[in-house]
């Protein structure tokens, strides 16, 4: 490949237990192997952060990462990543987001910003016009995030002050805590408690002189964007779907297909999904259109509830995961509840996938006869009554009552109460599963169970077999097929690209389209098997993470117990699960296509000499 460094690959450091601020640079070779965003990181937290090392040691790193696209024209190149040791899974963990903090930070002349240690007291951090300084802040300590955010806007006097914070969930350690960006959420993982446990409750960026970002070649550029741009608003989705529903569309296919997980996943068939899909949202709610930096798509939806007992709640949002996760997975259709709820969990700094999963579980919990009123403080859970929904959001931001038991999310909670509640619990590697089923998608399944991530759909991808591109009801070949969208992924989340271009640059696997993006932004002229590898690279990186820090591999790519031995009881997808056996082929299928032992899980020694990392050979072996 030619090397070209494009963008600048330099990272801002800061030693919050000594004070300490310096800069690090990454030569050509650094960034043809790992390319940027995600990939930067993985290689970071790997090297720095050392097995034993747990999720709150100051040691641990708190990782802010754009990536070579990122502040560019290119469309979707507003978005930026969070990497650390998560606290919920105590493995790899990268969460994105929109917005325009990661084009701002790249306007200061940041690829990055990496936190360790810890500061001795609450404390926020400012990059502004090429200084970096570090804050008293015990004056936010217990304030929401939308109103830290304000307040330092105030404070700057600029309402253009790229923002990140953390609310109440996260200075109180809540495994489920995210973090904060504008308006914007780094959702999954923990990672508000991260940033919690190194008494940091805010950073703020702005670069009123912007470092230009430069591409090789400003024609060949050109030329690519109109075509890019053109396809965008051209497709279907990207053009028209996404424009007027955003995510939001999927309550409705998925509810169709009979795959809509409705009652902590008791069954996959919504009676009241009608009243919160997009088209709803769209007439009843809907106040306007949002889009992130550099977007076309403008996906975003802000809504309010006009009417009801919650009139005047106003939201960006809610997206397709946060209907399941406080709609249909808790039994609840009330639009205008779903809209105040998500508000709450961006106040307080919680994940909405994994706090309604939490919700879900305890209710089914209830039912069962494993918790009690004792155990609740007297409330009656039940599926279907958002009041009991919202007092539980606010109990495990605070961690109050039960909140305590449900802040530190689903597997934790089992392992409390016991009793066979394990059952119950719908996560993998102890990240709760979002909203497409591992009983009715089968790649999906494969992707669950492998993800570094654990229960994310962004590591393997539900899409090409929801809308048909490829068979949901084919079981043979799923594993190659996931490890294909997963390398597709992974490159996407190094660039960093939105999923939102999936169906752009190719949907269930590396393309051209890909190695062109990279030569356009980079000049490295990588072929699509140079792109490959790359990816296979990073992965390979962040499973040995997981490996050396959890015993990770194949010990622990599975799936919750009722999408191994449930079938979905009704509906469009009745007898649909995945058997442990038919997991175990599929598994095998994919650690064949990314050159891994079939019985550890481990990447071999000869694939990890062929992608050059020596120094992970020596860790692993």
């Amino acid at each position: 490949m030619l090397s070209y460094k494009g963008y600048m690959g330099k990272i801002l450091r800061i030693n919050l237990t000594t004070r300490e601020i310096w800069e690090q640079e990454f030569d050509n070779e650094f960034c043809e192997k790992f390319l940027g965003g995600d990939g930067f990181a993985a290689k970071i937290l790997y090297d720095e952060v050392k097995p034993g090392v747990d999720a709150f040691d100051p040691e641990n790193r708190f990782i802010i990462m754009t990536g070579p696209v990122v502040g560019t024209a290119a469309p979707t190149a507003g978005r930026a990543s969070i990497i650390t040791k998560s606290p919920l899974t105590n493995g790899y963990m990268d969460c994105y987001y929109g917005g325009h903090f990661g084009a701002e930070l790249k306007y200061a002349g940041y690829d990055g910003i990496v936190l360790e240690g810890k500061a001795s007291s609450l404390i926020y951090l400012s990059v502004i016009n090429g200084k970096v300084e570090i804050h008293d802040a015990e004056d936010l300590k217990g304030v929401e995030t939308y109103s830290v955010q304000m307040d330092l806007r105030k404070r700057y006097d600029d309402p253009n002050l790229a923002t990140m914070a953390i609310g109440p969930a996260g200075e109180n350690l809540s495994r489920m805590a995210c973090t904060i960006i504008g308006c914007r959420a780094a959702g999954r993982g923990g990672t508000g408690a991260v940033l919690g446990s190194k008494n940091v409750k805010a950073i703020v960026v702005r670069a009123e002189k912007p470092v230009d970002i430069k591409v090789p070649d400003v024609d060949k550029f050109k030329a690519w964007f109109k075509d890019i741009y053109a396809t965008i608003k051209a497709n279907p989705g990207t053009g028209q779907g996404l424009p007027t529903y955003g995510t939001c569309a999927g309550i409705t296919v998925n509810n169709q297909l009979g795959i809509l997980g409705t009652r902590n996943w008791q069954t996959e068939q919504f009676e009241g999904a009608e009243d919160i899909t997009g088209s709803t949202m769209r007439k009843k709610t809907w106040i306007k259109d949002d889009a992130c930096y550099a977007c076309p798509i403008y996906c975003g939806k802000i809504n309010k509830a006009k009417d009801g007992p919650y009139k005047g709640a106003l939201t960006v949002g809610p997206e397709y995961e946060t209907l399941w996760s406080l709609g249909s997975n808790v039994g609840n259709n009330n639009l205008e509840s779903i809209i105040i709820a998500d508000r709450r969990c961006d106040e307080l700094g919680l994940d909405t996938v994994s706090v309604g999963s939490t919700i879900s579980f305890a209710i089914e919990c209830y039912e069962k006869g494993l918790l009690t009123k004792e155990d609740t403080g007297g409330i009656e859970l039940k599926f279907g009554d958002p009041e009991i929904m919202l007092d539980l959001i606010e109990k495990i931001a605070k961690r109050e009552g039960i909140g305590e038991l449900l802040a530190d999310g689903t597997m934790r909670a089992a392992e409390k109460i016991g009793q066979g509640a394990e059952k119950y619990a719908i996560h993998c590697k102890g990240l709760e599963i979002p909203a497409h089923s591992g009983r009715g998608i089968p790649g999906m399944a494969v992707g669950y169970a492998t993800s570094v991530r654990g229960g994310t759909h962004q590591d393997g991808r539900p899409t090409a077999e929801r809308v048909g591109v490829v068979d949901i009801n084919q079981i043979e070949g799923k594993g190659v097929y996931e490890a294909d969208v997963t390398r597709m992924t992974t490159i996407l989340d190094s660039l960093i690209v939105c999923r939102m271009t999936e169906g752009i640059l190719g949907l269930t696997g590396l393309t051209e389209k890909h190695a062109e993006i990279i030569n356009v932004i980079t000049g490295m002229n990588p072929t699509v098997k140079d792109v490959v590898d790359i990816s296979d690279r990073i992965y390979a990186v962040q499973r040995a993470f997981n490996i050396r820090h959890r015993n990770g591999g194949r010990n622990e790519d599975i799936l919750p117990h009722r999408f191994m031995n449930e079938p979905i009881p009704d509906g469009p997808a009745k007898g649909k699960y995945m058997p442990k056996e038919t997991l175990d082929k599929l598994l095998d299928e994919y650690y064949d296509a990314r050159g891994w032992d079939k019985e550890t899980g481990y990447p071999t020694k000869e694939t990890l000499v062929r992608l050059g990392l020596e120094d992970v050979v020596k860790d692993l072996y």
